[in-house]
């Protein structure tokens, strides 16, 4: 298993206000913008991230992990029971996520890292 948490993601309607507060709150900096999803880095800990969403539910909060191959990391959380929600890439950027969820419904985040 080399999975690892990359991030904290607050789902909200207002990514960049809300990076830009986070970056000045934690003395971070903005350390990439995709204009929908926004990661604030802070020194040597987890970052956390801002994405638009038009609804902030099921949660607003999940977990993004990292993993060096997500492909085969997203398959075992499957067998162990989570559900595939949906499949994202960033154009032309070469980035790709997996959302599943927990048993529970719980939202998370299955990439190759940011």
């Amino acid at each position: 298993m080399t999975l690892q948490i990359a991030n904290v993601t607050v789902n909200t309607t207002r990514p960049r206000e809300l990076a830009e507060w986070w970056a000045a709150a934690l003395g971070g900096e903005i350390t990439a913008d995709y204009g929908e999803y926004i990661m604030v880095g802070c020194k040597e800990l987890t970052g956390i991230s801002f994405q638009y969403v038009e609804d902030t539910t099921p949660g607003r909060l999940h977990i993004d992990l990292a993993a060096s191959d997500a492909g085969a990391e997203t398959a075992r959380l499957i067998e162990a029971g989570a559900t595939r929600v949906a499949d994202h890439e960033i154009p032309g950027v070469d980035f790709t996520w997996t959302v599943l969820t927990d048993p529970d419904g719980n939202e998370f985040c299955v990439s190759q890292g940011h």
